[in-house]
């Protein structure tokens, strides 16, 4: 422990490791300020490295009292059963305390002088330090403290005081940056003289701040690194893995790297806690409790004790929840990145690490069926949500999948759950590369989600590589046929369209997709439905076949599939305006394209198909000639081919 006594202004002493000007935090500090005001116990809690001790040095000069004691524990060497008390004693009576010395009369004796006594850092000695408070308030009512800790005593008179990180966002006054960012630049300056950032650099340090989450320590660390790297390698340096972030001197607070912040916390974790924390260190976004229990639960942790482990890492800073207590959602979590980072770290060589791998992928497993469930019953929005919230973690775990060859089924079938994801919203190329990848993996020859694989690759490769999709295509319909496939032998033939239309073969695309509506379920999962093929062959017989065209227009529109799919009635919409167009009706076209681009979901990225839609009502609105063949939003557009 390291005692310091006197008054306010002689406690930030020149080389003091945490000396130094404490930048954005004006409301926190005014905030804590009348907290002290109207409460004899003030707790401030949060994250390692956040800035409790920092915050309450600058608020002890302000206030009631007249003299001011500091103890810090440091942390080193096994907490001795009462040495907080004495240690604290001693400070207050300024005479040494045996060990049967009686502490409370001790200080009961003490002049009633106003008394302002700050614990800082106490969490391996906290439940001490509840039992030494409360025993203090009541023998001295003079006296107030202030304590720093990760977690709150939990002592009745207490008031919280939770620290959060640096704001990232720039405030509303125009040319100001964000809390985080003034930070780092007054941090970058003390280590690179005449430090000035170019607009670029801004930028850069933006993002670092961002991806840093607001932390006091990492962003004081990050611009440490300034002495070595420039400005624009610093947001790669600090996106992967932060706990390497590091710095040495007396610049910077007592943790000298993230990873030494992380471990000090991890230590004062109970066993069943730290297990937790590792095992959920492979979950990348957002989680549930639910999700937590099926990912940690197991090895000595039951599944009863991850909702209690979960709290406890909340309470301490390492998890952050999203949702305000008392929803009616589901509460969710997400742990901090630099905690995330440490977290795996333990996590990686042992042997909960393929068993945490595999809960993830089944998760993710799970995610894909519940989204293509979501999506085929009309709940097209809540799909895309939640296959955007947890992205991250399919990510993670299908390149896990790619690099250890582990699970590979169970990815690709995840690849098809969410085809209208890759498909549909934009995310092709990503998928393209990793679903090839995934297929040149050693299978089961017979495996049914293979061939859903197979023809969703070649729909993926149908724009860049119609070659390759050509050779995906045989496999799928081969192995389609043997096991009497009908969903996938229609998207075969829907794929087939797609490339036919790329050659300019309207004929062949138009029986391609005549097949495909023909053969499709009406509610097969997995895949586009009979709708989309229906409107894809009404813009194929536009020009040669018009009266058919009307027809299958119609009939997209009327499909059963339709009533549950938003993106197939903007395509059937999108085919109705292109006929009107071509039958000299541009005002009719208009009305339908405005229609269909007013029933898109504004939560949601655009889906395919939008952009056509606006080229069409642009024409029509104007009055334009019909555009030539070679132009037209056609299924050779991007209505009806990968983005």
């Amino acid at each position: 422990m390291r005692t310091s006594v006197g008054g306010p202004g002689g406690l930030i002493r020149p080389g003091d490791s945490e000396s130094g000007t404490l930048v954005g935090r004006d409301t926190d500090l005014a905030a804590l300020r009348a907290a002290m005001a109207g409460h004899r116990l003030v707790s401030v809690t949060g994250l390692a490295g956040v800035g409790k001790s920092r915050l309450c040095r600058a608020a002890m000069d302000i206030g009631p009292w007249q003299r001011v004691v500091r103890v810090r524990w440091t942390g080193r060497g096994p907490a001795v059963p009462g040495g907080l008390g004495r240690r604290v004693v001693e400070e207050l009576t300024g005479r040494p305390a045996a060990s049967r010395t009686d502490l409370f009369a001790a200080v009961a004796d003490l002049p009633a002088l106003p008394t302002l006594l700050v614990l800082d850092d106490v969490d391996p000695v906290r439940l001490e330090c509840a039992g030494l408070v409360q025993r203090l308030l009541m023998a001295q009512p003079t006296l107030r403290v202030l304590v720093t800790c990760r977690r709150s005593l939990g002592v009745g008179e207490e008031r919280v005081f939770r620290l959060a990180p640096l704001d990232c966002r720039p405030p509303q006054d125009a040319g100001r940056p964000s809390a985080a960012v003034e930070l780092f630049l007054d941090r970058a300056r003390r280590a690179v003289a005449d430090f000035r950032p170019t607009e670029s650099d801004l930028r850069a340090i933006e993002e670092v701040c961002s991806v840093l989450e607001g932390v006091p320590l990492a962003i004081e660390l990050a611009a440490q690194q300034l002495g070595t790297h420039a400005p624009a390698d610093l947001p790669g340096l600090v996106t992967h893995n932060q706990c390497r972030l590091s710095a040495n001197g007396r610049s910077v607070p007592r943790h000298r790297s993230l990873r030494e912040a992380m471990a000090a916390e991890y230590l004062l974790c109970e066993e069943d806690v730290r297990a937790v924390w590792r095992r959920a260190g492979v979950l990348q976004g957002p989680f549930t409790e639910e999700t937590a229990v099926f990912v940690c639960a197991g090895g000595g942790v039951a599944a009863e004790q991850v909702p209690f482990c979960v709290a406890r890492l909340v309470s301490s800073g390492v998890l952050e929840r999203l949702d305000g207590p008392g929803g009616v959602s589901m509460p969710r979590y997400r742990m901090r990145r630099a905690a995330r980072d440490f977290g795996f770290e333990q996590l990686t060589g042992t042997k909960e690490f393929r068993v945490a791998a595999e809960r993830r992928m089944l998760h993710c497993r799970r995610t894909a069926a519940v989204a293509e469930n979501l999506w085929s019953t009309g709940c097209q929005r809540q799909a895309v949500e939640l296959v955007r919230e947890r992205h991250a973690d399919i990510q993670a775990a299908i390149s896990h999948a790619v690099a250890r060859q582990e699970h590979v089924e169970w990815a690709v079938e995840t690849m098809v759950g969410l085809w209208f994801w890759w498909m549909v919203y934009g995310h092709v190329e990503e998928g393209r590369r990793v679903l090839l990848g995934l297929l040149s993996l050693p299978a089961p020859a017979d495996s049914p989600v293979r061939r859903e694989g197979w023809w969703l690759a070649a729909w993926m490769c149908a724009d860049r590589d119609p070659r390759r999709a050509g050779e995906l295509l045989a496999r799928a319909w081969r192995a389609a046929v043997l096991a009497g496939d009908d969903a996938t032998i229609g998207r075969v033939a829907y794929v087939h369209g797609v490339l036919a239309c790329h050659h300019h073969d309207v004929h062949s695309a138009a029986a391609h997709f005549k097949q495909a509506a023909d053969t499709i379920p009406a509610l097969a999962p997995g895949g586009p439905s009979p709708a989309v093929s229906l409107a894809a062959l009404a813009v194929a017989q536009l020009r040669s076949a018009p009266d058919d065209a009307r027809h299958s227009a119609r009939r997209a529109l009327t499909h059963p599939s339709v009533r549950t799919d938003a993106w197939a009635t903007m395509l059937a919409r999108h085919a109705q305006a292109l006929l009107d167009h071509h039958d000299g009706r541009p005002r009719r076209a208009a009305r339908r394209a405005r229609r269909a681009l007013e029933a898109l979901d504004p939560t949601l990225p655009d889906p395919r198909g939008t952009a056509a839609l606006r080229q069409l009502l642009s024409e029509a609105g104007e009055g334009a000639a019909l555009p030539r063949q070679g132009s037209l939003p056609s299924p050779r557009g991007e209505a009806f081919r990968p983005r």
